[in-house]
């Protein structure tokens, strides 16, 4: 299914993606460094805690940067007119 275009979108919108992969870089060190930390301090729960968010941030850090190795995808352009969203199966009124 193609996403709906209505008009109404930005004409420079882009995908937040390098954002998001300096937000999961920064991430990805704070939970590494506490993941230490907490298991120097011997607090193993929280140092799983921390281990768990280490995954999680990695994750998300692998999945944005295969979409950014994707390259940009297909973007309707100024020259594709924008048309009425379908709001579902309605019959029309009559009398």
């Amino acid at each position: 299914m193609t996403p709906m275009r209505t008009g109404s979108e930005p004409v420079t919108a882009r995908s937040p993606l390098r954002m998001r992969f300096w937000l999961s870089l920064w991430g990805l060190i704070w939970a590494t460094a506490g993941t230490v930390a907490f298991a120097l301090a011997g607090r193993p729960g929280w140092a799983a805690a921390c281990g768990v968010l280490w995954v999680i941030v990695t994750v998300d850090l692998v999945m944005v940067l295969r979409h950014i190795h994707q390259g940009p995808h297909y973007q309707p352009g100024r020259d594709v007119p924008p048309y009425e969203p379908d709001h579902g199966n309605r019959r029309p009124r009559t009398g």
